[in-house]
């Protein structure tokens, strides 16, 4: 399921200026998108806020305010901020799943560009700032680069 317009507009431009238009926000690099395709030129950035329902970034409570609300949270599994650089070809992702275990997934596009999230049937859901995509992590799918932006930006969240 998509749903344009997730946050409010105060929300979304607040949460955009703490992450993506901010210099000083952190991004660390992945060798790797996923352990199903590597190469040199598959690469991103991420900002890990919780892993396996631990909180491993200060920046936490900056984005828990309107996470719990909007998504009927009960416990969080992870929240990474995905930073996916430009290529000069659209690069489709390797499939792979998140975790093996039911779960909620969601992912938030922090900037509209010609990326894409692909589901398990086929479906590409396109990036589009503020759209936020409800999908089954446990299933395959995969992220894209873009080509018509600076970087793809998304936060991918799982839950129960």
């Amino acid at each position: 399921m998509v749903e344009d317009n997730f946050l409010n507009q105060k929300q979304f431009s607040d949460l955009e200026n703490y992450t993506i238009n901010n210099t000083y926000f952190p991004f660390y690099l992945q060798r790797q998108v996923n352990t199903e395709q590597m190469n040199n030129n598959d690469y991103y950035f991420t900002h890990l806020i919780i892993n396996e329902g631990v909180k491993t970034s200060n920046d936490f409570d900056n984005f828990i305010f309107f996470l719990k609300e909007k998504l009927n949270v009960k416990a969080f599994i992870r929240i990474k901020i995905n930073i996916y650089p430009s290529t000069s070809e659209l690069v489709n992702h390797a499939p792979h799943i998140d975790y093996d275990f039911p779960h909620k997934g969601m992912i938030l596009g922090l900037n509209s560009c010609d990326g894409y999230t692909t589901l398990q049937d086929g479906t590409k859901i396109g990036s589009v700032k503020n759209r936020a995509l409800y999908f089954d992590p446990s299933k395959p799918h995969s992220s894209s680069s873009c080509t018509n932006a600076q970087f793809r930006a998304n936060i991918n969240m799982n839950y129960f």
